[in-house]
C-alpha cells in the first residue's frame, strides 16, 4: 500500500464524539469541511469518518467507552487550522453555532488568529498568515 500524499507528512487528528453524523453536517456548514468517506457500524453510529477541513484531513467517529468524547475539563487537543479568510470562516463558524472563544486578532507570530469550540466540545483555532 502506498501512503497517501494527504497523510505523508501530517500527524492526523482524529476526534471521538457524540454523534459524529451530526458532527459532519456542523462541520460542513460551520467551516466548508467535505466529506472524504465514512464507515458505518451498527445502529447508525459511524465507525470511521474522514472530512477535509481546508485541504487538511481530520478524522473522527461515535464515541464510545475506548474512547470517550471530551469531558466537562475540555478536549485534550486543540486543531489548527491554515485558511485564507479567518474573518469569513469565523463569522460562518459563529453562525452554524460554534462558540467564539476569541475574535480574530492580529497576532505577533505574523497570523490574524480566532478561537472556537464546536458544539461537540472541540477547540479550533483558524489562522490567516498575515501579508507584511
Amino acid at each position: 500500500m502506498e501512503i497517501p500524499e494527504h497523510y505523508k507528512y501530517a500527524v492526523i487528528p482524529h476526534i471521538m464524539v457524540d454523534g459524529a453524523a451530526e458532527a459532519i453536517e456542523f462541520y460542513v456548514k460551520a467551516f466548508g469541511a467535505s466529506e472524504l468517506f465514512r464507515l458505518d457500524g451498527d445502529e447508525g453510529r459511524i465507525v470511521h469518518a474522514e472530512i477535509s477541513v481546508q485541504g487538511s484531513t481530520l478524522m473522527l467517529g461515535d464515541a464510545d467507552a475506548r474512547f470517550p468524547p471530551p469531558g466537562e475539563g475540555g478536549a485534550s487537543v486543540v486543531l489548527h487550522v491554515y485558511v485564507p479568510d479567518v474573518d469569513a470562516l469565523t463569522a460562518q463558524a459563529v453562525a452554524a453555532g460554534a462558540e467564539l472563544l476569541s475574535s480574530p486578532a492580529d497576532m505577533p507570530y505574523g497570523a490574524r488568529q480566532s478561537m472556537l469550540r464546536d458544539p461537540f466540545g472541540h477547540v479550533w483555532i483558524f489562522l490567516t498568515p498575515i501579508v507584511a
